[in-house]
């Protein structure tokens, strides 16, 4: 995979954490002289705080990207024509990958209950490659087309060429989870926290078990020191997806620092 707050938003994302992170975030985004005012004329803006404030954005350190492993997910391929999936990891693996009589929506179902289920590192990673593939699957060719190339920029480090097409991208169709996700990505490999949360919220208001999108809350939390809240993300984590190797790294390190090792 690819490695890739509006602090002022009282967050609720469904995720029972009451976030509460204005302060940090006020903190930090007022902090001269590494602010400056929000970007004008790109649509669609992320939600405003309540009351219509808007959040000012930190200058992007040179390229930044998450340093917890599988935050936001992994990134399509610029080539990426979301059309087929992995091969099996091997024979030992009975699972179809299609069925001919499921909905797009009870294939993603019966993928994630086998993601619940399978210990195995290895073969559950193949199962959430399907299941991000079925997320990259936007049904239409112009979106599709236009998340490649938002890729192939993001590969680049072409960051305003791809927030241009991921903006267009969302304009068009504003209810694709996967573009709020890859602008979140975006967002915070240029250090902007407030929008990429904004984005995350986005995501997850559209697919909940989104582990990418949670992977990158909890780690914007952690470097908020939102050291308990972070762990409850890391365990929504690893309720969809419990062999995910780094986060249950990140909830074993977290969790001894808030309790103690254990005897």
């Amino acid at each position: 995979m690819r490695h890739a707050l509006h602090f002022a938003l009282a967050l609720p994302l469904g995720l029972g954490l009451g976030l509460g992170l204005s302060s940090h975030a006020a903190a930090q985004e007022q902090t001269p002289p590494s602010v400056m005012p929000p970007e004008g004329g790109k649509a669609p803006e992320a939600p405003s705080a309540p009351g219509g404030e808007e959040s000012p954005m930190i200058v992007p350190a040179p390229d930044v990207a998450p340093d917890t492993p599988d935050a936001f997910g992994s990134a399509p391929l610029a080539e990426d024509d979301a059309t087929s999936d992995p091969a099996p990891v091997d024979q030992a693996d009975t699972a179809p990958a299609n069925r001919p009589d499921e909905t797009r929506e009870e294939k993603i179902e019966r993928l994630f209950s086998e993601l619940r289920k399978q210990a195995d590192g290895t073969k559950a990673a193949r199962i959430a490659a399907r299941i991000e593939r079925e997320w990259r699957r936007s049904g239409s060719a112009t979106i599709d087309l236009l998340m490649q190339r938002a890729a192939k920029a993001m590969g680049h480090k072409d960051n305003a060429a791809a927030m241009d097409v991921l903006d267009q991208t969302l304009v068009l169709d504003p209810d694709y989870a996967e573009a709020w996700n890859r602008r979140a990505t975006l967002n915070f490999s240029m250090d902007r926290w407030g929008r990429s949360l904004a984005d995350i919220e986005q995501t997850l208001n559209r697919e909940p078990r989104h582990w990418g999108a949670l992977m990158g809350l909890a780690m914007i939390l952690e470097r908020l020191d939102e050291k308990k809240k972070a762990l409850e993300t890391y365990e929504k984590v690893l309720a969809v997806y419990p062999a995910l190797k780094s986060a249950q790294d990140a909830a074993g390190r977290l969790s001894e620092e808030l309790t103690g090792p254990a005897i």
